[in-house]
């Protein structure tokens, strides 16, 4: 299987790793982060999540030669409870990768993407029992239009969602492909010369079916509770509405508060939780030339500095 990590390096360095130190992997993947967090922590321990079955299965075996890590099938937004129940409470350093990985977009069966015609489905857990069928075949026009507009930022959301309810009262839209063409014909012909016109489409829906935006709140604030003073927080995104996240919440724990800020003396309990110690770093030009799917990529590093 081929797939490349993204700011590999940059993001490991980014938790600046103690040998004995516990860390976590809230994004497993195809294991390239794991792997090398694992090379560097000889007497500390690596917990990994991922709730994609077949991630977690390539990665057993490319993690083999180690065996100071535990890998946990669940989702992130579950890393508290998980990780309590392993008599862990805090940590040394979490590292986030976010978004739908190489090989996910690669199989064509995984209805990831545009490119390819697969039965529509998108579910990073394929135990789950809610696909990109589902909803294309069952939302209202108003919660189609809600989610192009809103996690696509897709501005011809109102027409895509109306030929969409138009295209499925004859037939239930089965594929990838059916979708792709229902997107060309509710966009005007210059359009479709800007990139792919389902781009944006596709990524709301996804966004949609896996919860991504409300699970990635979630995971960063439990991240920022478990983590022990000087542990570091490292987290990767690939667009501006996973990105306004972790600066949102980043800024909420980072900041004083503004009616604080002209006082003489700030009280203990409302001084900064972190501090940012990268506010974006970005792919090199050699790494672009080497991974087309690093473009869009943004590394940001904090640091927990008091309880």
């Amino acid at each position: 299987m081929k797939h490349k990590s993204v700011l590999l390096y940059e993001s490991v360095e980014g938790l600046n790793i103690k040998k004995d130190g516990i860390y976590v992997d809230a994004t497993l993947g195809f294991g390239g982060h794991s792997l090398e967090i694992l090379k560097r922590i000889d007497k500390g321990f690596l917990y990994a999540f991922d709730q994609d079955s077949e991630a977690i299965m390539y990665s057993k075996e490319r993690l083999a030669t180690f065996n100071n890590f535990k890998i946990i099938k669940s989702n992130f937004a579950n890393m508290k409870e998980c990780l309590l129940k392993e008599g862990i409470n805090k940590v040394d350093g979490i590292l986030f990768d976010i978004g739908v990985s190489s090989m996910q977009l690669d199989e064509d069966y995984r209805g990831f993407s545009y490119h390819n015609d697969a039965r529509l489905d998108m579910r990073m857990d394929i135990d789950s029992d809610f696909s990109a069928y589902e909803l294309v075949n069952n939302y209202s026009y108003q919660d189609l239009v809600r989610i192009l507009r809103e996690y696509g930022e897709e501005k011809y959301a109102s027409s895509i969602a109306k030929n969409i309810v138009k295209a499925r009262e004859n037939k239930n839209i089965e594929t990838t492909s059916e979708l792709v063409e229902i997107i060309k014909r509710s966009m005007p012909m210059k359009e479709l010369r800007n990139g792919h016109p389902a781009r944006k489409s596709f990524q709301a829906i996804r966004i949609e079916v896996n919860h991504e935006l409300e699970v990635l709140e979630n995971g960063l604030e439990q991240a920022i509770d478990l983590l022990n003073v000087g542990g570091r927080l490292c987290i990767i995104t690939f667009h501006s509405l996973e990105d306004r996240i972790a600066k949102n919440i980043f800024r909420k724990y980072g900041e004083v508060d503004s009616k604080f800020k002209k006082l003489p003396y700030i009280p203990e309990e409302y001084m900064p939780k972190i501090k940012i110690i990268s506010k974006g770093i970005v792919p090199s030009e050699e790494e672009l030339d080497n991974n087309n799917r690093a473009r869009s990529a943004r590394l940001r590093i904090i640091e927990k500095i008091k309880d």
